[in-house]
């Protein structure tokens, strides 16, 4: 769907987008994931969006294949480019961690070391989980209506 590249181009974020829609949020962060949309929904967003009706329609139409040419590849590839970079950097955090243990273990068994980066590099993959998953919103709606606002003041 061509639904985010249309909301970027207007600086919208998403909440912004779904309040002028009368749509939940929600609603429009699995629309740009490439999930089914009604008719009545994609009339509200290009209401909204101060875009032809048919035009967003043609788009919701193409195939949902992952592809260069399907609107929906680029959000879906977005997100599974994200969730892969949390799986490498999960492998790369237990590699680390057990030459780490390996070295710990060789050279002050006395003392556990090891616990401290193995927490603080915890809490930076736990945060990198959270947003690869979306479940964490702090670089939210919130935060994008605020930077978006901040940019167009300079």
């Amino acid at each position: 769907m061509v639904i985010r590249k249309y909301r970027l181009e207007k600086g919208l974020s998403q909440e912004q987008l779904a309040d002028m829609a009368g749509v939940s949020a929600r609603t429009i962060q699995r629309l740009e994931r490439g999930a089914k949309v009604t008719p009545e929904t994609l009339k509200c967003l290009a209401a909204a969006l101060d875009v032809d009706f048919a035009a967003l329609r043609k788009d919701d139409d193409m195939p949902e294949a992952l592809s260069s040419t399907s609107p929906i590849a680029p959000a879906v590839e977005d997100h599974v480019r994200d969730i892969k970079a949390f799986y490498l950097h999960a492998i790369r955090y237990a590699l680390v961690m057990f030459l780490l243990l390996v070295i710990n273990l060789w050279v002050s068994p006395g003392f556990l070391w090891v616990v401290f980066p193995a927490i603080g590099w915890g809490i930076g993959l736990a945060a990198h989980g959270l947003s690869a998953f979306q479940i964490s919103t702090f670089f939210g709606p919130d935060w994008e209506r605020r930077e978006i606002a901040r940019r167009l003041r300079k």
